[in-house]
């Protein structure tokens, strides 16, 4: 099955460790399409990806944790040390940390990590849904003005 462009660019998106931060760059350079392109299915899979962890993810932790004392140890280092970084921007900036948090296109700041944080932090999950999205479309101007920026810049030299 051959794949398009667009499809490997929302696969990308929603893959933790590229998310929208390298598939808008990637779908630009490489597979050439447009910016308005690259945004939206970028988007689209980083949102599908959102909502999908946002349902799985406590049946999950929950499984997990009760399976293996291994991965539940390691489970609970991983939320111990997000909860702890997360709680107190948290508190001082409300649920807006979560979009800043999401939007601020760096690496482990993305939808996955947004999405355990809500998780962690008991944010019901229509809310942290449509702060996350608001994150991911955020960080996808952003990455997508930097990547129109760079590509003006060398074409010009």
């Amino acid at each position: 099955m051959d794949f398009s462009q667009e499809i490997w660019t929302m696969l990308l998106a929603i893959l933790p460790v590229t998310e929208i931060r390298a598939s808008i760059p990637i779908a630009m350079t490489v597979y050439g399409l447009s910016v308005a392109s690259a945004f939206f299915w970028s988007v689209l899979g980083n949102i599908l990806i959102t909502y999908l962890l946002l349902s799985w993810l406590p049946p999950l932790a929950d499984f997990f944790s009760r399976k293996e004392k291994f991965i539940a140890r390691a489970m609970h280092w991983i939320f111990e040390r997000t909860r702890d970084r997360a709680v107190k921007k948290y508190l001082k900036y409300g649920k807006w940390a979560l979009v800043i948090f999401v939007g601020i296109p760096l690496p482990g700041t993305g939808a996955w990590t947004g999405a355990l944080i809500a998780y962690l932090l008991d944010i019901p999950k229509a809310q942290a849904f449509w702060l996350i999205s608001a994150g991911i479309m955020i960080a996808g101007v952003l990455v997508a003005l930097a990547t129109l920026g760079v590509i003006t810049s060398v074409n010009i030299f």
